[in-house]
């Protein structure tokens, strides 16, 4: 049904800059990883000039691979961590206590927490690097032990803090939105009869915000599992120990020139996008 009047040529001619933009930029790079990623492409040597097809030699291997599978369970802790639980928890716990505090006080606080997210990634990485580095670092100065080297000797705990602190925004922003449509009525019927704040997240606010719930969790644990930002604090290091995957692949792209075989991994990782999509979405169906 033509609602606007266009007719099909004209709808298509309004379209067609983004699909093209999309074709470019999406769907060519994704062919294009999909094709390599089933040859022995090199970034330099002959497989660079003249690559051969091993089909799913590159998948094998890497599901082979001990670095893949140590990367496959850091990003699983980095997400679930992170995002699933630290994100999500701190970003509705924030929404919530906002709720009743005066205007200034709320568009304050929201502000400082969107400037963690906001912020170029560089910038947030140096930021943090500055606070948790050995001997001049803000964090172990203020605890008194300015020797600890917080991001080798606790990486992944460092990257999860950071990854909380940097994400929460998002999450406190949807859970603003979403807390203002449940009805004042029921929650004033909650105070009446007594229930706890938990009784009332639970049995009140819980039931019209689960589709936000779902929602922002999605969302967060797809950003969260393709973030490059640990790169630029520990690299992957130290000894692998927060190797997540978009690292590994970015190392064994770059670094270590297999560009066929980093692209078999970015393909497994974007099957398993896939299946935590279709997960949030069959859940996102039972509600309705």
């Amino acid at each position: 049904m033509d609602s606007a009047g266009l007719g099909v040529r004209r709808g298509l001619a309004f379209v067609a800059p983004a699909l093209v933009l999309i074709g470019i930029f999406l769907v060519f790079p994704a062919l294009w990883t999909l094709y390599i990623g089933i040859t022995n492409y090199q970034l330099t040597g002959p497989a660079a000039a003249n690559p051969q097809v091993v089909g799913l030699e590159n998948v094998l291997n890497a599901v082979r691979d001990p670095l893949f599978t140590n990367s496959v369970w850091l990003t699983a802790l980095f997400v679930l961590f992170s995002a699933v639980i630290g994100q999500n928890a701190l970003g509705f716990g924030l929404a919530w206590l906002l709720r009743p505090a005066n205007r200034w006080l709320r568009r304050t606080i929201e502000g400082l927490v969107l400037l963690s997210w906001i912020l170029p990634g560089t910038v947030v990485a140096f930021l943090w690097f500055a606070v948790l580095s050995r001997d001049t670092g803000t964090l172990g100065v203020l605890l008194g032990s300015p020797e600890t080297s917080w991001l080798v000797e606790y990486p992944m705990t460092s990257l999860i803090i950071f990854n909380v602190w940097r994400g929460t925004a998002f999450s406190m922003l949807l859970y603003t939105s979403a807390l203002a449509a449940v009805p004042p009525s029921q929650l004033e019927t909650a105070r009446l009869v007594g229930a706890s704040g938990w009784q009332t997240v639970r049995d009140v606010v819980f039931p019209h915000i689960r589709g936000h719930v779902l929602t922002n969790t999605l969302l967060i644990s797809l950003w969260t599992a393709n973030d490059f930002t640990p790169f630029l604090l520990t690299s992957g290091g130290p000894n692998h120990r927060s190797e997540v995957l978009p690292v590994l692949i970015y190392r064994q792209a770059l670094e270590g020139g297999e560009l066929g075989y980093a692209s078999a991994m970015s393909l497994l990782l974007l099957v398993g996008n896939l299946v935590i999509a279709l997960v949030y979405l069959r859940l996102l169906r039972r509600r309705a």
